[in-house]
């Protein structure tokens, strides 16, 4: 039986995966990106914070076959790399076992690595610089505008998918097309936006600092980060609040005001990026904002995945993982239900959005625990702590690491349970002096016996 040709706006990331997937599995895949081909004109710079590639990331890029990605395009980070006002360092572990790694890959690249994947196969379709205008969901009929001419076009579907990312123009078509009593959108912003610097390779082509960990520069109020690019930089990005606060984005209105802000706070960093005054003004201030919706999906017709049925902030460094895991999981549900049958949008919606959910919660703590408790002295001893007991107990995981690479975990899970083992740590923490000394299986026990479910 010949099957059906799905629709798919959006081809970003998750699109690009989502097509790649269904091309594999037979179907005919029709693909719109708004943008011009990046593989030609290159991924505009400014607000593209670089990714961080973990396991459900790389399980869903081992299901499509591009197994080698993690290993050939990207770099390894094994912990935090803490930057104090003075400037001394100190590293903090993602995980206690060895091979536990988070992997730093530039946006436009892996996007690219994607588009060629799928151009590869005869039953995919890709058309660039067709903006998506609208979408009739009665009427199965979807609009695009062409961004090189301005001309319109419209097109027939059978089954549409929304990958177009945050503001998705289907996700506001099946908002209007069930109605306010029946889909419910709350999108919550953070008080601070982010702007995107760059820390250059050295004039010897080296880095500039420790390639294999994330940099930040916790300052209680705002913070900076910073992670390694295969071309020796450092992609950095300045988390500051807008307009509140002692120090936020619009008090930096002049040249000097900017660089006695860095003078003040990140001084070990303004003699790594010589141009730091000058990328400050070009590129823009991004928004940060959390949206949850009640519903993905219309009907047997049309379904949102990635960002455009959940984004969230990146603090967690899980939304392309996030969005990944939909196409993985959306695959799976192909197989049990054998293709798309009548309620496959509705049951992978019911699956998915609890774990999305969990994650864009999980996000937001994590900004506050990487802006201000990272310097924490409980905090501190806590991730000593869990990483003597990773080192010790196979079978212990913190939260993050549950988060992070336990791909086998849901997200859901990895909430309750790393919330739980956090705050009897922390409590634990804050009555001892010293971590020497520890007797770490009956530490293990008495955690056990108080925290449910580990």
């Amino acid at each position: 039986m010949k099957k059906e040709k799905i629709t798919i706006i959006g081809a970003g990331l998750v699109g690009s995966m989502l097509a790649v997937r269904l091309c594999q599995l037979g179907y005919e895949v029709e693909i719109f990106e708004r943008r011009s081909d990046i593989r030609k004109e290159g991924l505009v710079g400014g607000r593209s914070i670089n990714l961080a590639l973990s396991n459900r990331g790389i399980r869903s890029l081992k299901m499509i076959g591009m197994d080698t990605v993690a290993d050939e395009h990207a770099i390894k980070m094994r912990g935090r790399m803490i930057h104090s006002l003075e400037g001394q360092l100190r590293l903090l572990s993602y995980s206690g076992r060895q091979g536990d790694f988070i992997n730093s890959i530039g946006r436009g690249h892996l996007n690219e690595l994607l588009l060629d994947k799928l151009s590869s196969y005869p039953n995919a379709t890709i058309h660039f610089n067709q903006k998506c205008t609208n979408v009739d969901l009665n009427n199965n009929l979807v609009f695009f505008k062409n961004e090189e001419d301005s001309q319109i076009s419209q097109l027939n579907f059978n089954k549409i998918i929304g990958t177009d990312g945050a503001d998705s123009t289907l996700r506001k078509a099946i908002y209007q097309s069930l109605g306010t009593n029946n889909m419910d959108i709350h999108t919550e912003f953070l008080d601070h936006g982010y702007k995107e610097l760059n820390i250059p390779a050295t004039e010897k082509g080296d880095f500039a600092m420790d390639p294999n960990a994330l940099h930040i520069w916790p300052r209680g109020d705002f913070m900076m980060i910073a992670l390694p690019n295969l071309d020796r930089s450092f992609t950095v990005t300045l988390f500051l609040s807008n307009d509140q606060g002692e120090e936020n984005f619009a008090k930096l209105e002049s040249r000097q005001s900017v660089i006695d802000f860095f003078n003040k706070y990140f001084h070990d960093a303004i003699g790594l990026m010589p141009t730091f005054d000058r990328q400050f003004f070009n590129n823009p201030i991004g928004l940060l904002g959390t949206t949850k919706c009640s519903k993905w999906s219309f009907e047997d017709k049309a379904l949102l995945m990635g960002d455009a049925a959940h984004p969230i902030v990146p603090f967690y460094g899980q939304g392309m993982n996030c969005g990944f895991e939909d196409c993985y999981y959306f695959s799976e549900l192909l197989a049990d239900q054998g293709g798309f049958s009548k309620d496959i949008f509705q049951l992978f919606e019911n699956y998915r959005k609890p774990h999305s959910d969990a994650i864009a919660d999980l996000a937001v703590d994590n900004f506050y625990e990487m802006r201000d408790r990272v310097n924490d002295i409980a905090f501190v001893k806590k991730a000593a702590l869990e990483f003597k007991l990773e080192q010790n107990f196979p079978d212990y995981f913190s939260k993050y690491s549950m988060v992070t690479f336990r791909e086998d975990m849901s997200y859901a899970e990895a909430m309750v349970r790393g919330r739980a083992q956090d705050n009897w740590l922390i409590d634990f923490c804050k009555k001892i002096d010293s971590i020497d000394g520890i007797d770490l299986v009956e530490l293990k026990n008495n955690m056990a016996q108080k925290v449910n479910n580990f």
